[in-house]
């Protein structure tokens, strides 16, 4: 079940990975979601994969402690040619739901092509039109040198229209039908 789309709340969004996790903070709930704040965390001097894990786990823990978010919004990895990748990018988003899920954070996963189509209308979209996109949705100028952390943006506001969403499939029903008989509150007969 999804939260209450109008309450006030605080969404974590994470893009994973080993060498560079973006992450970003949004405040919704009122009339337009508000920017908290984006950054990464660098690995690229880290040496070891494990050492890369237990660091994500830390850092996003610290993180969750700083912004105290009410929800977390992770990018699911994406397909790709190589298996380990695919792998070590399971493994840092792994390290981030751990964190969540350790201070009682429910977390939602979207795939980088949903997030891209919520926020550009193109789930093909280049990262330069996501972070151009998520600047202008949240009314915020940021260092346009750290996608990463634009992308973490893009996957909490994804999962901000998501909730916000008055389609079936967003409320966790598959069809019209469905939906009408869910909530007949919401049909006016005439």
């Amino acid at each position: 079940m999804l939260p209450d789309s109008t309450a006030p709340q605080i969404i974590m969004g994470i893009d994973p990975g080993t060498y560079i996790l973006g992450y970003g903070v949004i405040r919704v709930g009122r009339r337009h979601p508000e920017y908290v704040a984006t950054g990464v965390l660098d690995m690229r001097k880290i040496d070891g994969h494990f050492e890369k894990i237990a660091y994500i786990y830390r850092e996003v823990s610290r993180l969750i402690a700083e912004y105290v978010p009410d929800v977390m919004a992770v990018e699911s990895p994406f397909y790709g040619k190589n298996p380990q990748v695919i792998l070590k990018l399971g493994r840092a988003q792994g390290a981030a739901i751990t964190a969540a899920a350790n201070a009682g954070i429910p977390v939602y996963e979207y795939a980088p092509r949903k997030a891209k189509s919520a926020i550009t209308g193109n789930g093909a979209a280049s990262k330069e039109q996501v972070s151009v996109m998520s600047q202008k949705i949240l009314d915020v100028a940021l260092d346009p040198g750290h996608f990463d952390a634009t992308d973490a943006l893009a996957i909490a506001l994804c999962h901000y229209f998501h909730i916000k969403s008055p389609l079936p499939a967003a409320s966790g029903v598959s069809d019209w039908k469905k939906f009408i008989e869910s909530h007949p509150e919401r049909v006016k007969n005439k």
